[in-house]
């Protein structure tokens, strides 16, 4: 059983285990309850089946049984589309739930509470979830923006400071990590804003591919001739300023 993956992905650990047993010719018959615990893609299902088949495994469904009748058949590949039809229909109230939420200004569409927020969720917080201060946590943060607000500190000296303080980090670690300070000090949720779909999938753009002139392989070469001519130039600078005038 793979708890936390999706069925929409074959990359699971369990299942990945299982196929691997199955090649190996160390199971016989495999029970799984429906389908679309199988896999939710329908072409993954037939990929799957068709691989368990030809290691000789029976594969039983355990709320209905199918044979290999043209009506089984027909049931398996129906079920396996419905499966995908429904969680399609999921994500899509899902998302629309989501940016109804948003635009409607409630943060608990957010989940993951920055540091300095800890997270109360619609049981806890009585019907809504919303994010909730911890005074310690956002001294520190206060801190922070004060040192490379006011006194104009690196991210770097900001890193030493928090460590010799002995100030953990969210995670716990002892050490701060340069990309932690610096995606704090750009996280709009310190300044009271917050932003919900901001990204958007987009096809990817043909790259430009310019008419070819000069072979590859001679570019190529040229390329690290001149990186060679570039290393040893600079090998020389160097031995040159430490001799004695």
């Amino acid at each position: 059983m793979d708890d936390g993956y999706s069925g929409t992905t074959l990359i699971r650990p369990a299942l990945e285990r299982l196929r691997d047993l199955a090649a190996a010719g160390e199971i016989d018959r495999l029970y799984i309850h429906c389908p679309d615990r199988l896999a939710r893609n329908y072409a993954y299902q037939v990929l799957l089946l068709e691989e368990l088949n030809r290691a000789g495994v029976s594969v039983v469904f355990l709320n209905r049984p199918l044979s290999q009748t043209p009506e089984d058949q027909l049931l398996l590949q129906v079920q396996g589309v419905v499966a995908e039809y429904e969680r399609a229909k999921l994500l899509e109230r899902s998302r629309r739930g989501k940016r109804h939420a948003a635009q409607a200004g409630r943060v608990g569409i957010l989940c993951h509470a920055p540091y300095g927020y800890r997270y109360i969720n619609q049981h806890e917080g009585g019907g809504e979830a919303r994010y909730e201060v911890i005074p310690d946590d956002a001294q520190v943060v206060q801190q922070i923006f004060t040192w490379v607000g006011e006194e104009r500190c690196t991210i770097n000296e900001v890193c030493r400071r928090l460590h010799q303080a002995g100030i953990l980090t969210q995670t716990g670690k002892a050490h701060w990590d340069h990309k932690t300070i610096w995606d704090m000090l750009k996280n709009p949720a310190y300044r009271g804003q917050a932003a919900f779909g901001k990204t958007r999938w987009l096809p990817v753009a043909p790259r430009l591919r310019p008419p070819k002139v000069a072979p590859s392989n001679r570019g190529e070469g040229i390329l690290e001739t001149q990186h060679r001519k570039r290393s040893g130039s600079r090998s020389r600078y160097r031995l040159w300023s430490i001799l004695p005038l």
